[in-house]
């Protein structure tokens, strides 16, 4: 069972950028089991605060249920590759649907781990994807912003179309 409900689009708060987290004590390794106990619930590769209705900059990352989660504090886009990489993505706050999205083939980033430290690392191909994805939510971007009107506006007809099926 989640810790938290999860957040489901069109929730206006998968919308709002989340505010980075400077107190790292007991309330940040709390907000981070929940994120962690909420992923593991819905079966995510990653998930957001947001996700969950808190607006903190904290991400958990499991990107196959052999490995180990990984949090990142507010994590930041250090340097971004010019050539890109195209993957399917979706999310479990708009499930059933998916759509492919170019991002940065390879990127560094920033993080802080729980006690504050402060980190860096590199990722090339599906996990500088999940990363990106994972970062735009913490900056308010909904995956689904990253495409084309007509992608976009294609999308949410499915979208409706599995709410409709699934009601019934």
């Amino acid at each position: 069972m989640p810790a938290r409900p999860l957040i489901l689009f069109p929730d206006s708060r998968l919308s709002r950028p989340a505010s980075p987290v400077d107190d790292f004590g007991p309330s940040l390794k709390a907000i981070a089991d929940d994120v962690r106990d909420t992923l593991l619930a819905v079966s995510a590769i990653g998930l957001t605060a947001p996700h969950i209705g808190v607006p903190e900059r904290v991400v958990v990352i499991r990107l196959s249920p052999d490995e180990d989660l990984r949090v990142y504090v507010n994590p930041e886009i250090l340097w971004a590759s010019p050539d890109t990489a195209t993957h399917d993505e979706g999310s479990v706050s708009m499930p059933g649907v998916r759509e492919r999205i170019a991002r940065p083939a390879r990127l560094r980033f920033g993080y802080r781990d729980l006690d504050g430290s402060t980190h860096e690392e590199e990722a090339d191909g599906f996990p500088a994807a999940v990363i990106q994805h994972e970062i735009d939510q913490l900056d308010g971007i909904f995956w689904i912003d990253r495409l084309s009107r007509l992608k976009r506006d294609r999308l949410l007809k499915r979208f409706e179309k599995t709410k409709s099926t699934k009601a019934v």
